[in-house]
């Protein structure tokens, strides 16, 4: 039901790009989902039961193996995520932001439920996390720029589930919500952009900070939120997952977080909105997008600071009880250094960080060439079993007994069905031909032939009784 809602809403747009990029996401979904039906299936079989929950009793079977992968790759785990920054950037301006929101949340929800505690998950999730931002760093689209930092940040919860311990769970949980929130304005600042412009490439844009300050604005408290900067939603969310791989001694791991989070301010922070609102000027001067579209996200935006000054409203809710404090000096000393830092990085380099109109080749060029070399191998022998064997076979068993029933039918047709139709026509015509005689004029000769007609009604009625 998500695939389609999802697929539908890329559609949406109407272009043929965006008519592709659905079917390639709908393919892979549904491939997912049979994975997932086979997982379900041969869990029923070994445990007779499909209620789910933590499959570690069945751990390293085929069923949970079948699980797993069908929520990996609903996860945008790399190498089965490429559909992601695929679909997301073709959607509509409104329908990438539900899409953004729903589809890999789904899947934290269900790894926090079934597999938390697994490790193959802290070292793919830590992977996502570099992989996002080093796809980042090629990209010139706007939104498929976005998209790859959905799959780092989602990398932080498949991490946090890994983890398994109550501050990881909660991390990835808290992290997964404040996601939604800011990415949600992320995508909606870019889709105003989108929409106000028609472009989105940053190689087509510059100078647009002149006429659209306060979508300027609101899509920076997003950037902040996402590069996890103090008094904002993602410092206070983000961070449980980090501290986490510290406590549990995951040295390497804490430091690949660690890179990605400078990763991840370097571009949605400093990269996108210099080259989108500033840099060089393009000329443009589209307006502010209608009143509606900012309200949305000056919503977002509140919440996304709400959270960040006020972190006990989301701790709350989380499931475990918290004792994490994210506003310790150490803490925030040393995120403002690595944030000024990567500022200081890109100010220097930025010559060199001029987006380029080129196209980055991701893990779907292999499936894609792959599936060409398919069809080419099975095409010849498909045919040749098609017209050679199936089609004879579909003749005499199908074809040839059809078309013999239809013969006898349409004898019938003529023979009985006709001959009766034009005997009930004839037998008609001339009771008309009859009654057209008593067709005098005089009302006392319709008078006489009414009470002719009722005396013989009366005297049916009493042969009958």
């Amino acid at each position: 039901l998500m695939a389609i809602s999802s697929a539908l809403l890329i559609w949406q747009r109407r272009e043929p790009a965006a008519g592709r990029a659905g079917f390639r996401y709908l393919l892979v979904h549904i491939v997912g989902g049979l994975i997932l039906l086979a997982g379900i299936v041969l869990y029923w079989s070994q445990t007779g039961s499909i209620a789910f929950g933590d499959l570690k009793p069945i751990a390293d079977s085929w069923a949970w193996t079948l699980i797993l992968l069908a929520f990996l790759i609903n996860a945008a785990v790399p190498p089965l995520g490429a559909w992601l920054p695929d679909a997301y950037p073709e959607a509509s301006v409104t329908g990438a932001v539900f899409m953004t929101a729903f589809t890999t949340k789904s899947a934290i929800y269900v790894l926090i439920r079934g597999f938390p505690g697994t490790e193959l998950l802290v070292w793919l999730g830590a992977a996502m996390a570099i992989y996002g931002v080093v796809y980042a760093v090629l990209e010139n689209d706007a939104r498929r720029l976005l998209a790859y930092h959905i799959i780092s940040q989602v990398g932080y919860m498949v991490c946090g589930v890994g983890i398994g311990t109550a501050l990881a769970t909660n991390g990835a949980t808290a992290h997964a919500f404040a996601h939604i929130l800011y990415k949600a304005l992320l995508f909606m600042g870019a889709g105003a952009v989108l929409q106000m412009t028609g472009v989105r490439k940053l190689s087509e844009m510059g100078g647009l900070y002149k006429t659209m300050p306060v979508t300027l604005g609101l899509y920076m408290i997003g950037a902040f939120a996402i590069s996890a900067v103090p008094l904002f939603s993602g410092f206070v969310s983000k961070s449980m997952v980090v501290s986490a791989a510290g406590e549990a001694h995951q040295g390497l791991i804490f430091l690949m977080l660690t890179l990605a989070s400078a990763g991840t301010f370097l571009h949605t922070g400093l990269k996108l909105p210099y080259f989108m609102f500033f840099g060089t000027d393009s000329g443009r001067r589209a307006q502010e997008p209608p009143t509606n579209m900012l309200v949305a996200m000056g919503l977002a935006a509140a919440a996304c600071v709400l959270i960040g000054v006020f972190p006990g409203l989301l701790y709350a809710h989380l499931p475990f009880p918290v004792d994490y404090v994210p506003y310790t000096m150490q803490h925030v000393t040393s995120t403002l250094g690595m944030l000024g830092f990567t500022a200081l990085g890109f100010f220097l380099l930025l010559r060199h960080l001029d987006p380029e109109p080129a196209m980055s080749l991701d893990t779907d060029w292999f499936y894609r060439r792959g599936s060409v070399g398919f069809v080419t191998l099975v095409q010849k022998p498909l045919v040749r079993l098609e017209y050679g064997f199936v089609a004879e076979i579909y003749e005499f068993v199908i074809q040839r007994p059809v078309l013999a029933v239809a013969k006898l039918l349409r004898k019938f047709d003529s023979t009985v069905i006709d001959t009766g139709i034009v005997s009930v026509g004839h037998s008609a015509q001339n009771l008309g031909q009859v009654l057209k005689t008593t067709a005098s004029g005089h009302t006392q000769h319709y008078g006489l032939i009414m009470a002719a007609g009722i005396l013989a009604l009366v005297a049916l009625i009493a042969l009958v009784s």
